[in-house]
């Protein structure tokens, strides 16, 4: 079994892009200043990066003034190197400062901006008083845990950007918006951001609440390696996708294309392997056989002419002359039911020694039982798909962590969400934030599996595959829509899928290092 994360194909320099918690980046952090980076080079490197992204994707609306609220911290001293580099440059500047400088570092940025004749207050009542169009929010980074609720003058400041929001100003967020979490995506306080601008890496928190923090936007600051002391999972971009996806070759026919075999479709849900069958089909499949109840066997037949279909075995000796001796790969679940899943899972795996994919029922018939799924697998690379419910059904009492449940079944568990995280059993974790809630309807999740089974036929990697399956089926719901997603179903997205597998990202433009555009559901 593969115990690393696949590297990007050769000819491919593809920038590693990691997601940290609140400790992971401080610690990349004093990595970095440990090896000899000052503290302060780090705090004006970011502030102009900030002010150059402020400069160019806010252009006109820079006349029309820049307020910046400054907390005690080092984002706070970040602010201040913002509205010093956007003054140097002949914006209207007005600095409210929210709380004393707490940091040697944060105090002589303020100093220099002082010097150089900004505008700027200590009342934090001036916040509604200036009436510009853009509002960069330094109140609080990295360091704050949304457990400590907002007192005081930060507390105010908070519920005033977000009425400044609220009433149409841009608020760009310095790391996080103040009072979310870099950890758990938690907050406290109403701030949504237009622009987060980060720095270094990737904020787990920033992934569990996307709805807050509008377009996020990585940028370098030159930590470089020692962005890798974060310990963090990796993120999936668009580079890394295209670097990692498997070629099929001009030669290929239908057998190096990989064959599918896809088990489920209990009476009255033979829609569920169709969608498999389907999601498979469109992520270059070369054949796929859907194994179902006697019950299901004709709508499958009418319904995908493009899919082999047979009826469930009801022994080893069928299992093997029907599927297992057939396949490259088996897709266990979509649809199975919960009668004979058990039993059908052991089966199966008794019989077949190649990759496996397990989701829905054949997840929920192991319920609290990891170490019964270890013992099937064998050593052999499988994945499972759990939504949240699932996993949780999955780990029963021991409140098991993904990574850990990974360790303890042997198998990679890809656990759907926003974002959606693939761990590997030795515990590297890959982060795919791709998506919207297009993709929170019935048949997501079979497609998905259709699509990670095709993957794991021809990658041999459940890591690898989970990771590019979640990417290109989050990818293809994105390109659909970001916000309005009424009116779109999962054959919308099967119907995209091509134009995923041809997808050629341009290369960041520096110090841009990845981008997420803003992602909101419907507005109530």
């Amino acid at each position: 079994m593969h115990s690393v994360l696949i590297a990007p194909a050769p000819g491919h320099n593809v920038p590693d892009i990691f997601v940290a918690d609140a400790g992971g980046a401080a610690a990349a952090d004093a990595a970095a200043i440990a090896a000899g980076i000052p503290s302060r080079a780090l705090m004006q490197r970011a502030g102009a990066a900030a002010a150059t992204q402020l400069a160019a994707r806010f252009a006109t609306q820079l006349s029309q003034g820049v307020l910046v609220a400054t907390g005690g911290g080092n984002n706070g001293g970040d602010g201040w190197v913002v509205a010093r580099a956007l003054h140097a440059v002949g914006a209207r500047v007005r600095v409210v400062q929210c709380a004393e400088p707490g940091t040697d570092d944060a105090r002589a940025e303020r100093a220099l901006a002082v010097t150089d004749g900004l505008e700027t207050t200590r009342d934090v009542r001036e916040l509604l008083t200036g009436g510009e169009s853009i509002v960069v929010d330094a109140l609080l980074g990295t360091g704050y845990r949304a457990d400590s609720p907002l007192r005081g003058d930060i507390a105010t400041a908070v519920a005033m950007i977000s009425r400044l929001g609220e009433r149409g100003a841009s608020v760009v967020a310095l790391d996080l918006p103040s009072g979310l979490d870099a950890t758990t995506g938690r907050a406290q306080g109403e701030i949504v951001a237009t622009l987060t601008l980060t720095f270094g890496t990737v904020r787990r928190g920033q992934l569990l609440a996307r709805d807050r923090c509008g377009t996020i936007v990585l940028l370098d600051i030159g930590l470089g390696a020692f962005a890798r002391q974060s310990g963090g999972a990796k993120l999936a971009t668009p580079l890394w996708f295209r670097a990692n996806l498997p070629d099929i070759p001009v030669a290929a026919h239908k057998g190096t294309r990989k064959k599918v075999a896809i088990i489920g479709g209990a009476k009255g849900m033979a829609g569920a392997p169709l969608l498999a069958a389907r999601g498979a089909l469109r992520s270059g499949a070369g054949l796929v056989k859907c194994v179902v109840a006697a019950e299901s066997l004709a709508a499958v037949q009418r319904s995908e002419p493009a899919a082999l279909a047979a009826e469930w075995p009801t022994n080893a000796k069928e299992w093997t002359e029907r599927v297992t001796s057939w396949a490259d790969v088996i897709l266990i679940g979509p649809g199975l039911g919960v009668e004979r899943a058990r039993e059908t899972v052991e089966q199966l795996l008794g019989t077949f020694a190649g990759p496996v994919v397990l989701d829905a029922d054949a997840l929920n018939a192991f319920a609290g039982d990891g170490d019964r799924l270890r013992q099937l697998f064998g050593g052999r690379e499988a994945l499972l798909t759990p939504h949240p419910l699932e996993f949780k059904r999955l780990v029963g009492d021991s409140g098991d962590s993904p990574a850990a449940l990974a360790a303890r079944t042997g198998a990679t568990i890809l656990l759907k969400g926003v974002p959606t995280s693939v761990v590997a059993p030795g515990g590297e974790e890959m982060i795919v934030a791709e998506g919207t809630p297009i993709l929170a309807t019935g048949g997501a999740g079979d497609v998905l599996g259709g699509i990670a089974a095709t993957l794991l036929a021809q990658t041999g990697n459940a890591v690898l595959a989970g990771s590019l399956a979640a990417f290109a089926h989050g990818r293809a719901a994105s390109a659909l829509a970001l916000t309005d997603v009424r009116g779109y179903t999962i054959d919308d997205v099967l119907e995209l899928l091509p134009d995923i597998w041809a997808l050629e990202p341009p290369l960041p433009t520096p110090p841009i290092l990845a981008e997420l555009p803003a992602l909101r559901g419907n507005p109530t």
